[in-house]
């Protein structure tokens, strides 16, 4: 019977992927491994991991000879050195497709909060202020322009459930070719979208290319008063410039579904600042697309060992079943 490790989730329950994997006749361990000492101790003779958060680093795939796979309980895969799996033969996979109606409304609903002032006025209600004008002024969203920054599959859902939502929708993404490109929308560079965009939503994986790609010089070239949304990964936002120009006055507001550090620390002035949206990171969750990412994150083992290959491939690997 082929062994697979859990190397770690953060859900109530795992009863879902035991199911799965026992009916294809798979022996599963869990574990809440944080370090590679713990991933490559819980791991030994396992044929593959499923894995939320733990590290697959160097260290570890060369550690685990029998490794053929790891498959990531989401889209991003930055905990995984991918170049390090190709270089041992590993399989990488995740699950790409499994919340992206949730992200793209979820980044919608940040934006308007933002733009509308909801979160204002709520603190205002609460402490006893009754007045539309308590939040300060409050600008026509069919008025202004929507920038995003990647248009893949979130980012697509975003401007398309956007754009009768605002005047114009803008986007960067400069590996799509124009006949990708929505008829809804204009392409832009960077520096472009950032330019004409009065709310830039944030829709990039995280990688070598997109970690840090918006700083202090993107956010400069946006008009006073814009608005910022992040629910791609905290990695790609510079937060401490982002914080400079709210307090200048370049941004308005900021809304972060996620952060560089999670969760956020006690003493963090994104905390306590009257112009911050926090979300836990929760853009994916519905209930539907929980269940939708383990099942995909799961299957991609089992298909591995019926076929070997996995159903979502990141990485090519060599090693089989």
């Amino acid at each position: 019977m082929p062994r697979i490790l859990f190397a770690d989730n953060e859900f109530p329950d795992i009863t879902l992927e035991r199911e799965l994997f026992a009916r294809h006749g798979i022996e599963v361990d869990v574990a809440q491994c944080r370090t590679e000492d713990d991933v490559i101790r819980a791991a030994k003779g396992a044929r593959g991991i499923l894995l939320q958060y733990a590290p697959i680093t160097e260290r570890v795939v060369a550690a685990l000879p029998e490794l053929g796979i790891v498959s990531r309980i989401g889209a991003g895969f930055d905990t995984v050195d991918t170049k390090a799996c190709a270089k041992h033969g590993v399989w990488v996979a995740n699950s790409p497709d499994y919340g992206v109606g949730e992200v793209a409304t979820h980044a919608l609903a940040l934006a308007l909060a933002l733009v509308r002032n909801i979160v204002a006025w709520h603190r205002d209600v609460t402490a006893g202020r009754w007045h539309y004008t308590s939040a300060g002024p409050v600008r026509r969203a069919a008025d202004l322009t929507l920038g995003i920054v990647g248009l893949g599959r979130i980012g697509k859902r975003m401007a398309h459930v956007s754009r009768n939502v605002f005047r114009r929708v803008v986007a960067c993404d400069p590996y799509l070719i124009d006949g990708d490109f929505p008829a809804y929308v204009e392409r832009e560079t960077l520096a472009g979208a950032f330019e004409q965009a009065d709310v830039v939503s944030l829709h990039v994986p995280l990688n070598d290319e997109t970690r840090g790609m918006v700083g202090e010089r993107e956010i400069a070239a946006l008009r006073p008063g814009s608005y910022l949304v992040n629910t791609a990964r905290g990695a790609v936002l510079d937060v401490d410039a982002a914080l400079a120009a709210l307090d200048r006055g370049t941004l308005a507001g900021l809304a972060l579904d996620v952060l560089p550090v999670e969760p956020v620390p006690a003493d963090s002035r994104l905390a306590r600042h009257p112009h911050v949206i926090l979300t836990p990171h929760s853009a994916f969750y519905s209930v539907e697309s929980e269940r939708e990412l383990r099942r995909k994150a799961a299957q991609n083992l089992v298909t591995w060992l019926a076929t070997g290959r996995p159903e979502y491939v990141v990485t090519a690997g060599t090693r089989g079943p």
